[in-house]
């Protein structure tokens, strides 16, 4: 029986044509490039439950224990990296994130823009460039705002121009700072049609989405549809809740984000209390690596 090889194939015409095919600068640039999708991709935590109660030396411990290597850092919490910190204290969580493993991948702040009472949107604005103040000391990379309401005494194009234009504000200012503004899909502002309207006043190059993974992105003409209306846009985070989700499509949601090449952290922002953090961490990080094999 003749068994043809792959050197057998390479010495007739075909193969030697093919050959060429394959050693032109463009074939090797697409090959390289499927070799490397969802290499960009990086695993990491929020500290918006898990984590919440750790002060930040444990913190980086555990982390590196799960081999989770990025993390935001919500306010209120008890690792208290604050813009209360004085400028010693802010040197001293730089060096310990220096020291670690970890990334601070940026800081999550609780700070909106949709208020209808002036005072409370300019002490919005004040409070998020100094928590981008504080990312830029600490060694983060950006700082996480919301939108977040759209209240009912207010026409509803005025608060989406309202916080478009905030949102110019504080991107200008955080690109002084080398710090990216994320704008997470967050509260009445959640349907990415509205998102998509905020983010086109938005247009600072440096006001950015965060994904959020909420039931909303399944809504109108589904998740593809949805992640496509702000995917130009989104920063260096998607938020995700805990990857077994039965009512997220999160294998799909990962699919996309390799399709599209997102270079970024996928955060995990679980809603429950593990008895274990560091083996609720590895569980999701082998679970994240396997949707990524699977979604190649």
């Amino acid at each position: 029986m003749f068994r043809s090889t792959r050197r057998d194939f390479l010495k007739t015409p075909l193969g030697l044509g093919a050959a060429a095919v394959l050693a032109s600068p463009l074939a090797r640039q697409i090959a390289q490039a499927a070799d490397t999708r969802g290499a960009n991709l990086s695993f990491g935590m929020v500290t918006y439950i898990w984590g919440k109660d750790e002060d930040l030396p444990s913190l980086l411990r555990l982390l590196a224990e799960a081999k989770v290597l990025g993390v935001e850092l919500r306010t209120e919490r008890a690792h208290k990296v604050e813009p209360t910190l004085s400028a010693a204290q802010r040197a001293e969580v730089k060096k310990r994130f220096a020291d670690s493993p970890v990334k601070l991948v940026g800081l999550g702040s609780a700070e909106a823009f949709h208020h209808p009472d002036p005072k409370a949107l300019a002490k919005a604005i004040e409070q998020t460039k100094a928590f981008i103040k504080l990312s830029h000391d600490v060694g983060g990379s950006g700082v996480k705002v919301r939108p977040n309401d759209l209240p009912k005494s207010v026409p509803q194009e005025k608060t989406i121009e309202q916080i478009g234009k905030a949102m110019n504000t504080v991107a200008a200012f955080g690109a002084d700072y080398g710090q990216q503004v994320r704008l997470e899909v967050h509260g009445a502002c959640s349907p990415l049609p509205i998102m998509k309207r905020i983010m086109d006043v938005a247009d600072h190059p440096n006001a950015t989405v965060c994904w959020n993974s909420n039931g909303a992105d399944l809504q109108g003409e589904g998740l593809e549809a949805n992640f496509n209306l702000v995917r130009k846009r989104f920063g260096a985070t998607v938020h995700v809740r805990r990857l077994e989700s039965k009512d997220y499509p999160f294998q799909d949601l990962i699919r996309l984000l390799i399709k599209t090449d997102y270079q970024g952290w996928v955060l995990m922002e679980a809603h429950d209390t593990p008895k274990d953090l560091v083996a609720a961490l590895v569980e999701q990080r082998e679970m994240f690596e396997r949707m990524i094999a699977k979604g190649l």
